[in-house]
This record gives C-alpha cells, structure tokens and sequence, in this order.
C-alpha cells in the first residue's frame, strides 16, 4: 500500500491498517490517530510531525523509522522494533512500549512519562534530556544508554540494567 492510499481510506474511515507494508513511506505530518498498525512494516517511514496518538502499533517494525517530534500519547507499542529509530522531541506519555527494542534509538529530549518501557531494550539508546519521569522501565536493558539531564524522577527502575550508562546530571527521587 502507498502512503496517499493509506490516508485515503484513513479520511473515509478505515482504522485497521494490520500488518500493512509502508517500508519507505513518507507520512511527514499525516494523522493517523486511532490507526491500528499491528504488525505494520514501518521501516525507514518518515513519520516526523504525525499524529499518531492512541494508535495501535503492536509488534511494529519501526527499524529506522523518523518519529522526531511525533505525538504517541497513549499510543501501544509492545513488542515494536524502533531499532536505531529517531524519536527526537516525540511525545510519548502514557505509551506502551513494553519489550519494544529501541537499541541505538535516538530520543533526545523525548517525553516518555509515566510511559510503559517494561523489559524494553534501550541498549545504547539517547536519552539525552528525555522525560521518563513516572516510567516503568523494570528489567529494562540501559546497556551503554544516554541518560544525560534525564528525568527519571518517580521512574521504576527494578532490575533494570544500567551497566555502562551515562547518568551524569539525571534526575532522581527529588523527594525520595
């Protein structure tokens, strides 16, 4: 399916996009609110500036993918891959995104409160600046990650594995 053909049924009324190959797609500021893109193939999609909240994107391949300053909230993204994705300035409070692989993810400055990040891999992933205050990030893979002026205020960090990680300037507990 092509990107004009996806926003095309989205504006007459079709949500159900699953497993959808958009590999490439340019969907720069599309809205795709609600969508279901369970198991879409996403990778290398231009997805910056989309309105992509409370959308369904289960098992998503999101390799690659630019998400800079997109609006997730609320959106689910268990099990996505976002390997090496741009998530910079995204907005993405309230997400699931349980064991979703974000290896080498670019997330600078990204809002992530109180979002879902339950044994995700964020293995090297930049964090720099980013909002996880609230999160779940329990047995989450920090390996190596980029957690500089983060805000992990309130955060869970149970069994989360943050060998090698930059922390430096990272906000914790204020009130703990």
């Amino acid at each position: 399916m092509k990107a004009d053909e996806l926003l095309k049924n989205y504006a007459a009324g079709v949500r159900d996009f699953t497993a959808v190959n958009l590999s490439e797609a340019n969907l720069r500021e599309a809205n795709l609110s609600g969508a279901i893109l369970d198991r879409a193939i996403l990778d290398g999609a231009n997805l910056s500036h989309a309105n992509l909240a409370q959308t369904s994107l289960i098992e998503a391949d999101l390799n690659g993918a630019n998400l800079s300053d997109a609006n997730l909230t609320s959106s689910n993204l268990a099990g996505a891959i976002l390997d090496g994705a741009i998530l910079d300035g995204a907005i993405l409070d309230g997400a699931n995104l349980s064991q979703a692989d974000l290896t080498v993810a670019n997330l600078i400055e990204a809002n992530l409160s109180e979002a879902e990040l339950h044994e995700a891999n964020l293995n090297a992933a930049n964090l720099d600046k980013a909002d996880l205050s609230g999160a779940d990030l329990t047995v989450a893979d920090l390996t190596q990650a980029n957690l500089t002026n983060a805000d992990l205020n309130e955060a869970n960090l149970s069994g989360a594995n943050l060998d090698g990680a930059n922390i430096e300037g990272t906000i914790l507990d204020e009130n703990g």
